[in-house]
């Protein structure tokens, strides 16, 4: 496997605060990464190492075979794009674009070639007279996004670069910075903690909870195979039974709910009889049924229950209903025309299958 990036047992205390906790991790060449947690998970600390800004307290960074732990950060050739964009307000959208080339003691006719082509690929040809405060915020973060680029970096560091733009730019910025990678086949390690972001854009994210990564995986394994609680519960919506497990086998388990209800669940980590465990199953995995008779037989996992809430949020329904033991869950039906719908105080049967749901600690 070719790796462009890796960290071997990286620690970072601040005085009694472990910060990053022996974490390992390797990066492909021209993979886009997504360091993605909650505030305080270590994420940000994590790229400042990689990036120079932080020593770790211990363990190895290297890039390639090359170990980098305590080189300085322009001698890293690594580039960074921060949530602030921090470009010059002094300064021409030409200068600062140009400001690491000259650092870098670049010929002046090469660094104007090397302007006007990031400027191009950026989408902001003739930009180059302009200052920041004449930029509206996309521009500016295409601007940072090309001043990172200009020098031809073997890794691209984005720590949150988005977070200042609004809902409609922001959803339009993902898509053109992931393009953009494609193309460009460069490394890209981003911080986030929008999990909508890291699933649109990441081939790869590390779920970072205190410090350490909870699970490493493609959006498409985080979501339908969360490792734990914690990951179940970050990425996406779940429901969530707890109980005691009563049944084992090869992959499944049958858990008994404090109401009395048993569960056959796919088994997500190692269980064994009589350890405590909870059900984790989306809304959008369970299907909602008038009467016993169309339920396939597969579904085995089916309680009748009664309609408290009907929320509509356009391509769907998002139904709260009630079992008779009192559990609630949420169910997310598709409005698909002519489809059935349910109104509050409606009774039904919510169904999945054991394939649908996952047993975690």
């Amino acid at each position: 496997m070719d790796f462009q990036l890796s960290l071997r047992d990286v620690t970072k205390k601040f005085g009694e605060v472990t910060a990053v906790d022996r974490v390992t991790l390797d990066v492909r060449k021209g993979e886009f990464l997504t360091l993605l947690g909650p505030s305080g998970s270590g994420k940000t600390t994590t790229l400042n190492m990689i990036a120079g800004f932080e020593v770790p307290t211990s363990g190895t960074i290297l890039l390639k075979d090359r170990d980098i732990t305590t080189v300085a950060p322009n001698h890293r050739g690594i580039g960074m794009v921060f949530q602030n964009y921090a470009l010059f307000p002094h300064m021409t959208v030409f200068d600062n674009i140009a400001f690491p080339l000259r650092m870098r003691k670049i010929p002046k006719e090469d660094i104007n070639k090397k302007v006007r082509y990031v400027l191009d690929m950026v989408e902001l040809p003739g930009f180059e007279k302009r200052y920041p405060y004449q930029l509206s915020g996309g521009q500016q973060q295409r601007i940072a996004l090309a001043r990172a680029l200009v020098f031809e970096p073997e890794i691209l560091l984005m720590d949150e670069p988005l977070g200042a733009l609004d809902k409609k730019l922001r959803d339009h910025m993902k898509l053109e910075i992931k393009h953009l990678q494609q193309s460009l086949e460069i490394t890209v390690i981003y911080v986030t903690h929008d999990q909508e972001e890291a699933l649109t854009m990441s081939d790869r994210i590390a779920i970072m909870n205190y410090g350490k990564i909870m699970q490493l995986d493609t959006p498409m394994g985080l979501y339908e195979s969360p490792a734990n609680l914690f990951v179940a519960d970050f990425i996406g919506e779940s429901n969530f039974l707890e109980g005691k497990i009563v049944d084992v086998n090869s992959n499944e388990v049958c858990i008994e709910t404090r109401q009395g209800i048993r569960v056959q669940a796919t088994k997500g980590t190692e269980l064994s009889i009589g350890q405590d465990a909870s059900v984790a199953v989306r809304p959008e995995k369970i299907s909602i049924f008038s009467d016993e008779d169309s339920i396939p037989a597969e579904m085995v996992n089916r309680y009748k229950a009664r309609v408290e809430e009907v929320i509509y949020v356009g391509d769907a329904n998002v139904y709260k209903v009630r079992f008779n033991k009192g559990i609630t869950l949420r169910v997310k039906a598709q409005n698909v025309s002519p489809g059935q719908k349910f109104d509050r105080g409606d009774s039904l049967i919510v169904a999945w299958r054991s394939t649908q749901c996952r047993a975690l600690r």
